[in-house]
């Protein structure tokens, strides 16, 4: 069964012929001289200016033998003025006439050269002198139109839809293109703030026989030459310490992580994190090169410290507050729970409501805690220090409480946005402390950590005192471009699989009620216009439901003649 079109896919399809039939290749090989861009050719605008410009063909707006058209480049747009004489010197108007006019659709790629001028409106303009076809769009880009009081009618803006085709969302919605513009910048500006302190940037390994580093479900696939289980890493902190064994003074890594675990607006089970490990430092001096960092981001990237994320202002100035865990949870629920073992955090968490398991040790007793009850009151970038060394099993014991450990989290717009340690490098309290979380996992907690002996192994040649954090760049991005949802600052989030049937590879619809009406009012075979006035729908929603229906596979439109013809499948 043929994939089914719909009427406008179907006239592109034939217009695509009939350019191959008038000798125009439109899909050409051949290299295009593009020499300028659109939005510093308004910046630096001067008229008379010879150009070579590409993109898609946007707009049309035909009158008679002159005509105006929009160019949509990948910086921006800029206005087109055809004339049939200028494009076609000789006797021959067809480019013009037919090409130009019936042939090129909205969306398709096209290369032009000419001149630069204002027209009488003041608006910068290309007077076009030659005109090609550089590629057809066989599918229509959904038309996003601005009223002259700058209202947007029939905007992308389903998310589904925008996540699966994200394609078409940056085609059609300039300001999705401007959030990844600015993750690139957050990545660059991070990049050299730390190379400018002379540590290395490095890769280190994505499939690992071990999943080490954190506290987390890891993706499992099987390597069949070694035939051995390999993991999805969900953290390169132990390759990273690694390195540092082997005489790095300062290494850092940009790195996919992957997480099997929950999906929702702050989580994607692929997602970046930068670490940065430095040998002789501590916590303390991470505090401050991380907020000098964040500063410096913030600077280069918006030109100001201050963001806007939902309803709150941040401001991104160092220094940052700094709180103790267990001093944060005696502020939000008045528990002091310094030196309270795992029974009495059993009795809090019962006080206080928190949702627990018996899988639970104390670390995560006393996580759940901070989750519930005071993470979310962190607006501003707020450092969570000193926390109980259940909780951290590759951090250093506190140099004044061997009951806490020397960590923080920095805490931004109530989520976690980093987290660091003073690193633990003593390998005999490594190997107890990873013991100790094997014992979790016999308990049946899937998150608690493996045992990499190689890694022990390397600590056991000797680590220097080392700081080390992770910082999350999606979540980062999120901030700086005042997203909510971390699917908008990917440009490929994880999304449940199209269902599609086998044999047409049409994806199963559930039919709307309209959709479902039209279906009755169809006979085995009839003209596509009498189908319309049956239904007595209007254009717009005509045009919605034909297409719902054509997707489904419910309908196949053909030309007969002169009549666009349609029949239930």
């Amino acid at each position: 069964m043929a994939i089914q079109l719909s009427e406008q896919e179907i006239q592109r399809r034939q217009a695509l012929d009939e350019m191959r039939k008038r000798g125009i290749e439109p899909f050409p090989a051949a290299l295009f001289p593009v020499d300028t861009l659109s939005k510093q050719l308004k910046q630096d605008f001067i008229e008379r200016r010879q150009v070579v410009m590409a993109g898609r063909l946007m707009s049309k707006n035909i009158m008679g033998k002159a005509s105006f058209a929009d160019l949509q480049d990948s910086e921006g747009r800029m206005q087109l003025y055809v004339n049939r004489d200028e494009i076609c010197l000789g006797e021959d108007k067809a480019l013009y006439n037919v090409v130009f006019k019936k042939l090129l659709d909205l969306g398709d790629f096209i290369g032009i050269k000419g001149e630069t001028f204002v027209t009488g409106t003041g608006e910068p303009s290309v007077k076009i002198t030659e005109l090609h076809v550089l590629a057809k769009a066989v599918k229509p880009l959904p038309v996003v139109k601005t009223d002259k009081d700058g209202v947007i009618h029939d905007a992308f803006t389903d998310p589904e839809l925008r996540y699966r085709m994200r394609y078409v969302d940056l085609v059609v919605n300039p300001d999705v293109k401007e959030t990844f513009i600015k993750r690139s910048k957050i990545m660059t500006s991070m990049r050299n703030f730390l190379s400018n302190k002379g540590y290395l940037e490095v890769e280190t390994p994505i499939l690992q026989p071990i999943p080490g580093g954190a506290a987390a479900r890891p993706f499992i696939t099987h390597h069949n030459s070694l035939d051995t289980p390999l993991y999805l890493r969900i953290a390169n902190e132990l390759y990273l310490k690694r390195l540092i064994v082997g005489g790095f003074d300062g290494v850092f890594e940009f790195a996919k992580a992957f997480r099997n675990e929950g999906m929702d607006k702050t989580h994607n089970p692929e997602f970046t994190m930068m670490e940065m490990y430095v040998t002789y430092k501590d916590y303390k001096w991470m505090m401050e090169t991380t907020e000098q960092m964040l500063e410096t981001i913030c600077m280069d990237v918006l030109g100001t410290t201050k963001v806007t994320i939902g309803e709150n202002q941040v401001d991104f100035k160092a220094p940052f507050k700094r709180v103790t865990m267990i001093g944060a949870i005696k502020d939000h629920t008045g528990m002091d729970i310094d030196g309270m073992d795992e029974v009495q955090l059993r009795e809090v968490c019962a006080k206080l409501n928190v949702p627990i398991d018996e899988t639970m040790g104390k670390g995560k007793l006393i996580d759940e805690i901070f989750g519930e009850k005071c993470e979310g009151s962190y607006i501003q970038p707020t450092f969570i220090t000193d926390y109980p060394i259940e909780m951290s099993p590759l951090c250093k014991a506190h140099r004044d409480n061997p009951e806490l450990t020397e960590r923080f989290e920095l805490m931004v717009n109530g989520k976690e946005l980093a987290n660091a340690y003073s690193e633990l490098n003593d390998p005999i309290d490594q190997r107890k402390r990873l013991e100790e979380q094997a014992k979790l996992a016999d308990r049946g907690d899937d998150e608690a950590m493996f045992i990499d002996q190689d890694f022990l192994r390397a600590l056991e040649y000797g680590m220097p005192p080392t700081s080390g954090i992770g910082i999350g760049i999606d979540r980062l991005t999120m901030f700086l471009t005042g997203n909510d949802s971390i699917q908008e600052v990917l440009l490929f989030p994880q999304m449940r699989p199209e269902v599609f049937q086998t044999e047409s590879n049409v994806p199963i619809i559930e039919l709307s009620d309209e959709g479902k009406a039209v279906m009755k009012f169809l006979t085995e075979q009839m003209s596509l216009g009498d189908l319309k006035a049956k239904s007595e729908l209007s254009n717009k929603k005509w045009d919605r439901v034909t297409k719902e229906l054509r997707s489904a596979g419910k309908i196949e439109i053909w030309k007969d003649g002169e009549a666009l013809m349609v029949k239930e499948v």
